[in-house]
């Protein structure tokens, strides 16, 4: 091994710890985010993080599931769908996540405050 070779092992290194340290110090403002929760392609329900941890009791046609909400993350706890993937794929943090129970027809995702609608977003331009 060369000089130059331990040199850009050790730049890579450093430069992915800055990213670690950016995603944890530097995360978004919880106080920016929202739960927004969609049954059957329709806008059901928008829940807000609190510094206590607390329970949303989620009862449609469709199904029922049981949310928890803390300070940082958002879950399903019960489910009465036959699989329960969405209580296996566990908590969420980040904006643009989000949780999915197909049989029950609901939607779980964290959302932010500042960014713009879906619908004013530009997609694609077709000529």
């Amino acid at each position: 091994m060369k000089k130059l070779d331990v040199v850009l092992i050790i730049s890579l290194i450093l430069f992915s710890f800055i990213f670690i340290i950016k995603d944890k110090f530097f995360a978004p403002n919880t106080n920016d985010t929202y739960i927004a929760i969609s049954v059957d392609g329709k806008d059901y329900k928008r829940l807000e993080f609190k510094d206590e941890t607390y329970t949303y009791p989620l009862k449609t046609k469709y199904g029922f599931n049981k949310i928890e909400v803390a300070k940082d993350y958002v879950r399903v706890l019960e489910a009465d769908c036959p699989n329960k993937l969405d209580v296996l794929q566990g908590k969420i943090h980040s904006t643009n996540q989000s949780i999915v129970c197909i049989p029950n027809r609901m939607i779980i995702e964290i959302k932010s405050k500042t960014d713009r609608k879906d619908s004013e977003e530009l997609d694609a331009v077709i000529k």
